[in-house]
């Protein structure tokens, strides 16, 4: 697992710009993420790698493919200090896990984590650290664990068939 950091106002055309939007496919999506601002993703990403941002990640439109690449890339999670609301309900809602906390300046690239989402703690193995976070509600933890929100309610309904 490697760690991708990014700063502060990080919006949805960085991570993946708008020439590319023309498939929903996250594998295809995932082959242009940040193209522009770092080249080196889509080769270098690895399933399971997480994103350690600043504020306002996600902020600009309202596309649900800028999500949908960070799933077909492999990001497991995005660790932001704050999101743009409609890129967390989006991501939630297609099953990728974010979550909040102001770690940006105690995790490096290099760094070895450990996220205990029940917990609310992130385990920086190579600075011997934690750190505290609020866990999301359980609703919403139940909706991820499903693969996002049409998964979660063909899991309700399927006593219904």
């Amino acid at each position: 697992m490697r760690i991708w950091k990014f700063a502060d106002n990080i919006d949805t055309d960085q991570i993946i710009p708008a020439e590319y939007l023309t498939t929903g496919d996250a594998k295809k999506l995932a082959a242009n993420a940040f193209a522009k601002v770092r080249p080196e993703f889509s080769k270098e990403v690895k399933e399971g790698d997480i994103i350690v941002s600043g504020e306002n990640f996600g902020c600009g439109s309202s596309r649900e493919h800028a999500p949908r690449a960070l799933l077909g890339a492999g990001i497991s999670c995005v660790i932001a200090k704050s999101f743009a609301r409609i890129f967390f309900r989006n991501s939630i809602n297609i099953g990728l896990q974010l979550l909040e906390a102001d770690v940006f300046d105690r995790i490096e690239e290099r760094d070895e984590i450990e996220i205990n989402f029940e917990d609310g703690v992130i385990m920086n193995h190579t600075k011997k650290e934690d750190y505290k976070f609020k866990p999301l509600p359980e609703f919403m933890q139940k909706l991820l664990e499903s693969g996002g929100l049409i998964p979660y309610i063909k899991m309700q309904n399927s006593h219904l068939r």
